[in-house]
């Protein structure tokens, strides 16, 4: 066993920490956000940042805008395929 500290521990109700939704000011309004870590290589993360930097936008702006375009809002009870 490593004698490095743990990065984080994992949750002892998974499903109560996944929905959990922290407060963070963003500007004029209070939003709700989650945080989402992914490994990506380092030349990966340098063409995400020149992409968002060439459209004006921050990487987190670009990267939620692409997950949403991806996958949207969840239909309504009422919404038929």
């Amino acid at each position: 066993m490593s004698d490095r500290p743990a990065f984080a521990q994992r949750p002892g109700q998974a499903e109560a920490w996944v929905r959990a939704a922290g407060p963070v000011t963003a500007g004029k309004a209070e939003l709700f956000t989650a945080r989402l870590t992914i490994d990506v290589t380092p030349q990966l993360r340098g063409r995400i940042k020149v992409a968002a930097f060439q459209r004006g936008l921050t990487v987190a702006e670009m990267l939620r805008a692409m997950l949403e375009d991806a996958f949207g809002e969840p239909p309504t009870a009422g919404d038929a395929p």
